[in-house]
């Protein structure tokens, strides 16, 4: 007879083999701190362009926070309680978590950062500063 669950009786010791396969081929962050996602950075030119894989979110479950020069992007899947009605998983392969990252964005105009969520890619405008340029003036002897 056909299974849903191939192997269902060694399915968890499977589960727990290809995680620590993936944890050994990208080791996880410092204890405590949540796993990052994938990113792609650009410089175009005035701005660098930041483009952040983040599918299966919502654009509620993504928050953006700046401070101090960090920019922390979170993402959050919420748990909901499973209805009776609906029945109990036998297979429930979809994580259920929180991921963020933080990047350093000094030199970066904080005010013009803008953001936008689609098709599961959350893409940021990062307009660049201008070049400081040293101001100098002639101060008068009195």
């Amino acid at each position: 007879m056909y299974t849903m669950l191939p192997f269902h009786h060694m399915s968890r010791t499977f589960n727990d083999l290809f995680d620590e396969m993936e944890r050994s081929m990208f080791p996880a962050q410092p204890s405590g701190r949540l796993p990052a996602f994938r990113t792609d950075i650009k410089d175009q030119g005035d701005h660098y362009l930041l483009e952040a894989d983040l599918p299966g979110f919502r654009k509620e479950d993504i928050d953006l926070h700046l401070e101090d020069n960090v920019l922390t992007i979170t993402a959050k899947h919420q748990e909901t309680a499973e209805n009776k009605q609906d029945g109990k998983y036998i297979c429930r392969e979809r994580r259920v978590g929180s991921y963020a990252r933080s990047f350093d964005v000094s030199g970066i105009q904080e005010e013009g950062i803008s953001a936008a969520y689609e098709n599961g890619v959350l893409t940021l405008i990062l307009p660049k500063q201008g070049e400081v340029v040293p101001q100098s003036r002639k101060i008068s002897i009195q």
